[in-house]
């Protein structure tokens, strides 16, 4: 199961890298595009290349992890602003999410496959009702297989339940 997953985050990494874009300087790739209303908006056209941990990674500017509480999947209101900022990087970013959904290391691998999966989905309902298409946005439950702590502390915990944004492509 663990080459399977490798192998699927590899293969997931190399088709996504070339279609997304990042920033490398103030103003490094930056081209010109119409906007709808016949305007005109600056967009950055040089390649991005982001690994398959997504927002885990924090190194996509705009996309971050959103923190749930402990056996819950709403979302708490401090973590609000971290859903907009994601949904305006969507709506700023063609192409798809990948949503994550993740649980600390309590509890059996079933119930915490199901509890991330059930967030995962919640993440998305939230993002297709601020305008996201859902065709744009899959989910995915890892449960408590990719913890980003291995602590027994509650703030440990509290850094593995979470949903991740991987951009997975067009």
């Amino acid at each position: 199961m663990r080459k399977i997953m490798i192998l699927l985050c590899v293969v997931t990494m190399a088709v996504g890298c070339s279609s997304w874009r990042k920033k490398s300087g103030a103003d490094a790739g930056v081209i010109s595009e119409t906007t709808g209303t016949g305007g005109s908006e600056k967009v950055d056209a040089s390649a991005m290349n982001y690994g398959a941990t997504g927002s885990d990674s924090g190194s996509i500017e705009g996309l971050q992890s959103i923190s749930f509480e402990y056996d819950s999947v709403a979302l708490p209101a401090s973590e609000k602003a971290k859903l907009d900022g994601n949904v305006a990087w969507l709506k700023k970013n063609n192409g798809k999410m990948q949503i994550e959904g993740h649980c600390d290391q309590r509890g059996s691998t079933e119930y915490n496959l199901s509890l991330g999966e059930r967030r995962a989905i919640a993440v998305k309902k939230m993002m297709t009702s601020m305008g996201i298409a859902a065709d744009r946005l899959t989910t995915v439950s890892f449960g408590k297989e990719k913890l980003l702590s291995t602590g027994e502390s509650e703030a440990d915990m509290a850094k593995n339940r979470r949903a991740n944004f991987v951009p997975s492509g067009n």
